[in-house]
């Protein structure tokens, strides 16, 4: 398992008067996400209409974001959010691991694999 850092970017397109719904099971997940060890980011990014939003996900390594992803942010909840919204794009920055990489494979998430540079 690596120890490289993991970044996560989620497109979601909000339904027509569902913001309210989406609103309240978003801060869930973000009060759930923040209790994760290897969680270091995990943040909403709204348009200002309030119909399109992006997620930020950063983790510590390969155990992290499978923890993340095998824990109540994604089983509990992701499966309620998305009656309030579309997932339209996923892009996953590292290495996520086999579990983590056919979880999101119904996403047709893009893993972008280490190249060249650094992270501090």
């Amino acid at each position: 398992m690596t120890t490289e850092r993991i970044r996560v970017l989620v497109d979601l397109d909000i339904h027509e008067g569902k913001f309210a719904e989406f609103e309240a099971i978003a801060k869930q997940m973000v009060a759930v996400s923040e209790q994760e060890p290897g969680t270091l980011l995990y943040k909403f990014y709204l348009s200002a209409d309030r119909k399109h939003c992006r997620l930020a996900e950063g983790y510590t390594d390969q155990a992290a974001i499978t923890a993340h992803f095998t824990g109540p942010a994604v089983q509990q909840f992701v499966p309620e959010l998305v009656r309030f919204c579309s997932p339209t794009r996923m892009d996953i920055y590292g290495s996520p691991g086999p579990q983590v990489v056919a979880m999101v494979a119904a996403f047709g998430a893009h893993i972008l694999s280490p190249w060249e540079g650094f992270d501090r």
